[in-house]
Parts: structure tokens; C-alpha cells; sequence
């Protein structure tokens, strides 16, 4: 009777924490679609959709006729709405790409909902220009699309107490220079306010709150009003290390501070970005129904708030996380430290405790035991780690195509072994160890780790402290209570059930999310975390996990086969196909001067189709400076491209020195490319003081110029420079069209191979000296 008891309390125990990590799931999944015949007041993906085929029908990169059709769209859209939407001329720069500078002659098109007692501007953002070679309907058609039907369901309601600004910006994907443009001289930005960008870097999965500005607090409480908030502090301290920008980082870059704000994106799906799949037919609507219930959700929240106060970063940022049932658990950066330190008293506290037993279920318990256990428990966070890239590694070696991206196409089987590799190396350590150190030492061991990570982490990652010290603190009261109040083995079971619990809730939603955020490329992140769940878990397995060699191998082996069979239908349903491609890299670059050309690619390893053009590694980042250190290149035919041009408008002394001012154009039948603009001209040169592009002062770091200026019309642009009186100025430029159709030596690339969503695939380059 008591074996049976013990079972059924075994059986529901695991059964509650199933149907917990199934809700986790549920609460960061992505919301049905609603159809076109849905509320007028309510946001419609059915409705929205059609702008999204309109948007991704073309690729339409920045300075492109396509890009000018969309432009219109846009317009004519919002003015059927009744705004009177403004396309405004700017010239943006970034300088966020280490020396070099981007400028770029923008169009943004902008438009406000007034407001009734406007205490300040809200901008909803979203860029309208897509990658080069991609026709950018989820990247971003989605953000344009909510926007539209945003504004749409807001018409159907009561006005709003402040000013909305829509504003769809241009040259994103070139260099965030609408944005810029907009954030720099647009007198709507003049006072700053709240911005809200949406973006996407995928085509499905849930949209997620992934950014925000420092002082977050009120901004996050906002957020949680939304129908279906996905956001996690920790997701924020991670993409502030990460080398990566939206239209969202020109308003963070604002010297004065006058903006704060929240980034938004959906990024599941990542081998459709930035590359000629991503197509309308590719999104998931149920993702842009994500998006834009909650834009128009925070819009209503942001609409009737003090905007002037929520323009004000807050005090200190919050730490916020999803729970089930929608809600976005929040509470104040200054908890972070004593909760941290909490957790580690509270498994000091029943370490000691344990020991003083010197014996829990019957395996004897020692300070040593328990020092061990500890030490040991490194083991699941290492395993995981190398068990990763070990993954990786296998999945390149049978298919060396997914060396070149973050994620597969379908990469649902290939987690899942991941899933695997950590549950395995967790079980294996647990019942390999049990025997001889006792389960409680290692269970004390596992929350140990995860008290000490929760100080790591509140000193390094703050909004991150979380993930780590609450399960650790929950654990070890859950702990302690079986120590000295639970009685009997169910009591302590269910005690031990409900303390691993909250790791469960916490940590789920982010193994969930980290999957798509880094990718199985960098699948370490996840499988680190994966492994702080297996150590949250440690406890339960050691009260309802019998003992027994058989059993323990039971265990193991069916981890081990979980992610074994995961790994075969991984492979066998994500073969690359005409739908599917494997992307591939290639670029053409001519030196005029020389008449040399060469075929360039910057793949990892070349592919089988890549390697017939290139056959040797070599550096060409004198001649053509956008290629940094070595790439694979192959002799190519040179091709009938004109070089740029640059005249010398006038030149004049100025004290020591001598002003240029320089017109540089693209030359006459520049190589354009299938997308019918130019990409950019590109300027180096050293031993200058000062430079503007464009009107636009950029830095020369050292002396050095190092700076793009995209989509030169025919009549080029402007240069002017600042050198040394009576020396000599070496300025190399390149410009960069797109499409290697039609030049001599090209193969056209067979069913199965496809382009890469990178800025170096289908490049031309035409290069030239010219010393002034």
C-alpha cells in the first residue's frame, strides 16, 4: 500500500511539473490570427497582411525603385486613413561599426496622430527598405504592417491624450540612417519623447521585448498591460553585449538622452533573414497578430499616459520575466542584490542543516560528501557546453551548408537533441554519483551552483540574477522544510515538487526563447540554461528517482536515445531543396586600375558550389577594403565595369592645411545590380584631419577614412576633406553594385543552393586609386 502510494505521488508530482513547463511554453507562444472580418477596433493579422504583400513583393533595398514603390504605398495608405503623411529628405550617419561611417541620403515617411493634450510624442517605428538580395516581408513588412493597421484600429476608438508619430524610416539596413536622420534633425524629435520600434528577425515565434533603454521601470510597467507580454530582463542584458543594431540603437545614441524606449521582434525562423526567402508567404501570421495586438495595446497605454515622465529613464531598471496565464512578473533592480544574497544564505543554511543530520534517506551525509556534490555539480553546466558544440560540430560535418548559418531551416529535431545531450550528461552525473556522495549532497551541490551564478549574475548581468536566485532560494527553503516541518515521503516529495517549481516557470519560457535568439550556432546558451533547469530539477530526482543500477541506466539510456533519434529526424526532415536552400556567398570585385579581377567569398569553407570560383585564401583588403584579414578568392575575367569617378570641385588653403571638395560618381554604367541601385561607395584613405560626407562630419580616427555613402544617384555626392598642406592624398574607392548575372565565368547555382542573407552575397566591386 505504501509503495503504491509512493508511486502515485511520484507519478503526480512529475505530472504537475510537466503540466507547469507546458504552461511556461504556452505563455510565450504566439496568439491565433485574427481574420480580416475581426473588430474594426481590434488588430487584425488577416487585415495587416495585405500590406505585408504589398511591402515583400520585390526586394527593395534602400535608393531602389522598388523601395520608392513601397515608399508610395506607405503614403497612400495613411493618407486613406485621413493623416497627411510627410516624406521628409535627410542625410543619416552611424558611426556604429567600429572606424567606419555610413551615410545615407534618407526618405522617411512620417505622420502623427494628434493627440488631445499631448504631453509628449510617442514614435512607433519601423523601417520600410529591405537587405539587398531579400524581399524583406517579415524584415520589415511586419513592422510596416502594424504600424498601418495599428493606426487603422486606433481611428476606430477615442482620440488619444498624446501625440503618435509614425515614422517609417529609410536606409536601415544600409546603415540605421533613417532613424538616425529622424532621431538627428527631424524637428518632431527636437524634445525627445518614447519610442517604440518593431522589428523582426525571422519569419514566426513569439514577438519579444527584447530591448529597452536604461532606467526601464516605468516603461516595463507599461509593457505589462499588453495582451500577451514576452520579455525578459534577462533577454535585455544579453543584446546589450551582442554586436547588434536596429533603428532602435540611433535613438539610444542620442547625446542628450531625450529618448528612452522598447524594441520589439519576433526571430524564429532566422534562416529566412536578410536572404530571398523571406517572402510573404514565408511569415507566420500568428506572429505579426503578436506584434500588433500588442502595439496597439502599449500604443493605447503609451497614448493616454504621462509621456513626459516615461520620457525620464526611471530610477533603476526592473527585472521582469513571463509567468502562465499572461502575465509579465515584474519588481525593482534594488531587489536584486538581497535576493541574491538570500539565496546564498538560504543553501548555506541547509547545507549546514544537512550535514548536521549526517543522514537523509538513508545515505549518510558528511562535509565532505557535501563539498564534493558541489564541486561535482560543475559537471551538467560543462557537459552542456561541450555537448553543444559537439552538436554543431556533427551537424556541419554531414551537412557543412549549416556552417554558414545560425539555424537550420526546420530546427525543431536539432533542439530537441540538444535537449537530450543536457538531460544525459545531468543523469549521468546525478545516478553515476549518487551512490557514493548520497543524492541530498548532490541536490545541496546543484542549488549551490545556481546561488553562486545568482551573485555572478546580479554583479555582471543584473536582469539576468533571476533565472538563477530565485529557483536557488525556492529550492532551499523547499529544502529545509522537508528537514524540519514535511512529513513522511509524500509530504517531502510534494514540498521538493513545489520549490523546484519556480525554476520550472522561470527558466522553461528561456530555454524556449534562447533557442531562436542565438541559435543552435551558439546553442551553448541555451544548453547552459537547459542545464540550470536540470540542476533546479536536481532535488525532485532525488526524492522521487528510485535507487538502483538498473534503473539508473534506464534513465540515461533513454535520455541518450531522446536525442539521438531527435538527431536523425533532424537530418531527415531538413534536407536542403529548392524551398530550403544551402546559402552560399559569393562577391565579384575588379581592380580598374589593374584590370585584375577576382571571385570572393567569405564562407567559413567554401561550399561544393562556391569552390569551383574560388581556390586559394588570400588578404584583399588593400584593394578592396570591406574584405577584413583573409578571404577564399579564385581568379575571375575581367569584366566592362567603369570605375568610380572623383573631380576635385575646389581645393583651398587652409592654414597648414588644404580643403578638398570632392565629387565622387558611381561612372556611367556602374554595376547596379538586379535590385537597379547601387549599393554604396566606399572612401579610405589616411592622413586625413577632417572629412564630411554629404554635409555630414564623419570620423577619421588616427587619420584614417574609412566611410560608405549608399545609393549614390548618377550626380554621385559630395566630399570634402581636410589634408595636410603640400602632401599628397591616396584615396582608394570602390563601389559596390549587386547581381552576378551576366558577368563572364558565372554559373548559375543548381536547385539546392541558394543566396546567403548577407551583405557580401551577389556584391560587384569596382575599385580605384586617385591621388590629389
Amino acid at each position: 500500500m505504501t509503495q503504491t502510494r509512493s508511486r502515485a505521488t511520484s507519478l503526480a508530482c512529475s505530472l504537475f511539473l510537466l503540466v507547469l513547463a507546458a504552461l511556461a511554453v504556452w505563455s510565450v507562444l504566439p496568439p491565433s490570427p485574427r481574420s480580416a472580418d475581426a473588430a474594426a477596433d481590434e488588430f487584425s493579422a488577416g487585415r495587416a497582411f495585405a500590406t505585408v504583400e504589398a511591402v515583400g513583393g520585390e526586394v527593395h533595398p534602400h535608393g531602389t525603385a522598388a523601395a520608392a514603390a513601397v515608399r508610395d504605398t506607405i503614403v497612400a495608405d495613411l493618407e486613406e486613413l485621413g493623416l497627411d503623411p510627410e516624406v521628409t529628405d535627410g542625410v543619416g550617419m552611424s558611426g556604429r561599426l567600429g572606424d567606419q561611417s555610413r551615410v545615407a541620403a534618407t526618405k522617411n515617411v512620417v505622420a502623427t496622430i494628434p493627440g488631445t493634450d499631448s504631453t509628449g510624442p510617442v514614435f512607433l517605428v519601423a523601417h520600410y527598405d529591405s537587405a539587398e538580395v531579400s524581399h524583406g516581408a517579415n524584415d520589415d513588412g511586419a513592422g510596416v504592417a502594424t504600424l498601418l493597421e495599428t493606426a487603422r484600429a486606433l481611428g476606430e476608438g477615442e482620440p488619444l491624450r498624446n501625440d503618435l508619430v509614425l515614422v517609417f524610416t529609410d536606409a536601415e539596413e544600409a546603415c540605421l540612417c533613417g532613424a538616425e536622420a529622424f532621431a538627428h534633425a527631424d524637428p518632431r524629435a527636437a524634445d525627445g519623447g518614447v519610442v517604440v520600434n518593431v522589428e523582426a528577425r525571422g519569419s514566426s515565434g513569439p514577438a519579444i521585448m527584447f530591448e529597452t533603454s536604461d532606467g526601464n521601470a516605468a516603461l516595463v510597467d507599461a509593457y505589462s498591460h499588453v495582451p500577451y507580454p514576452v520579455g525578459s530582463s534577462m533577454a535585455v542584458e544579453v543584446y546589450r553585449i551582442l554586436p547588434n543594431d536596429t533603428d532602435f540603437s540611433p535613438f539610444l545614441d542620442d547625446p542628450e538622452g531625450r529618448f528612452t524606449g522598447l524594441n520589439s521582434a519576433y526571430i524564429d525562423g532566422s534562416a529566412t533573414y536578410h536572404a530571398p526567402q523571406d517572402t510573404p508567404e514565408r511569415m507566420s501570421t500568428a506572429s505579426l497578430q503578436h506584434h500588433g495586438a500588442n502595439m496597439l495595446a502599449l500604443a493605447r497605454e503609451l497614448g493616454d499616459a504621462d509621456a513626459a515622465t516615461l520620457a525620464t529613464p526611471s530610477a533603476d531598471d526592473a527585472t521582469y520575466f513571463p509567468l502562465p496565464g499572461g502575465v509579465l512578473a515584474r519588481y525593482p533592480g534594488r531587489l536584486v542584490w538581497p535576493l541574491a544574497v538570500a539565496a546564498l544564505l538560504a543553501v548555506g543554511a541547509l547545507a549546514v542543516a544537512v550535514a548536521r543530520r549526517r543522514e537523509v534517506r538513508g545515505e549518510r551525509t558528511t562535509a565532505g560528501a557535501l563539498a564534493l556534490g558541489f564541486a561535482s555539480a560543475l559537471l551538467p553546466l560543462a557537459g552542456a557546453v561541450v555537448g553543444s558544440i559537439a552538436l554543431w560540430w556533427v551537424m556541419g560535418l554531414v551537412r557543412p551548408g549549416y556552417d554558414e548559418m545560425l539555424d537550420p531551416w526546420r530546427p525543431w529535431g536539432f533542439r530537441v537533441a540538444l535537449l537530450g545531450i543536457v538531460a544525459t550528461v545531468w543523469t549521468a552525473w546525478f545516478l553515476g554519483l549518487r551512490r557514493s556522495l548520497g543524492g541530498a549532497a548532490l541536490a545541496v551541490g546543484a542549488l549551490g551552483w545556481l546561488a553562486v551564478l545568482g551573485v555572478v549574475l546580479a554583479a555582471v548581468t543584473p536582469g539576468g540574477s533571476y533565472l538563477a536566485a530565485l529557483p536557488a532560494l525556492a529550492g532551499a527553503v523547499a529544502g529545509l522544510l522537508t528537514l524540519r516541518v514535511a512529513r513522511g515521503v509524500v509530504g517531502r516529495r510534494v514540498v521538493v515538487t513545489l520549490g523546484a517549481a519556480v525554476g520550472v516557470v522561470l527558466l522553461v519560457p528561456i530555454v524556449l526563447l534562447f533557442f531562436p535568439a542565438l541559435g543552435l550556432a551558439t546553442g551553448a546558451a541555451p544548453a547552459v540554461v537547459a542545464a540550470l533547469l536540470a540542476l533546479v530539477l536536481t532535488p525532485v530526482l532525488a526524492v522521487l528517482w528510485p535507487r538502483g543500477r538498473r534503473r539508473a541506466l534506464g534513465l540515461v539510456g533513454g535520455c541518450a536515445a531522446v536525442g539521438v533519434v531527435a538527431l536523425v529526424v533532424g537530418f531527415v526532415v531538413d534536407p536542403f531543396d529548392a524551398e530550403h536552400p544551402e546559402p552560399t556567398r559569393l562577391a565579384y570585385a575588379l581592380d580598374a586600375d589593374t584590370g585584375s579581377a577576382h571571385w570572393v567569398s567569405d564562407e567559413g569553407a567554401p561550399s561544393d558550389w562556391t569552390a569551383q570560383f574560388v581556390d586559394t585564401e588570400t588578404d584583399l583588403s588593400e584593394p578592396f577594403p570591406m574584405f577584413d584579414g583573409e578571404v577564399h578568392a579564385g581568379d575571375a575575367e575581367a569584366a566592362d565595369l567603369p570605375a568610380p569617378v572623383v573631380d576635385v570641385e575646389d581645393a583651398e588653403p587652409a592654414g597648414d592645411a588644404r580643403v578638398l571638395t570632392l565629387r565622387v560618381t558611381p561612372g556611367e554604367g556602374a554595376p547596379i545590380g538586379t535590385a537597379g541601385a547601387l549599393r554604396y561607395v566606399q572612401l579610405n584613405a589616411a592622413g586625413v584631419e577632417s572629412a564630411t560626407v554629404a554635409g555630414r562630419e564623419v570620423p577619421v580616427g588616427g587619420g584614417a577614412l574609412d566611410t560608405r555613402f549608399y545609393a549614390p544617384g548618377d550626380d554621385g555626392f559630395e566630399v570634402t576633406l581636410t589634408v595636410p598642406a603640400g602632401q599628397p592624398l591616396d584615396l582608394r574607392v570602390v563601389a559596390a553594385g549587386g547581381g552576378l548575372e551576366g558577368l563572364p565565368g558565372f554559373v548559375e547555382r543548381p536547385t539546392g543552393v541558394g543566396v546567403a542573407g548577407s551583405h557580401t552575397s551577389e556584391l560587384v566591386l569596382v575599385g580605384t586609386s586617385v591621388s590629389l
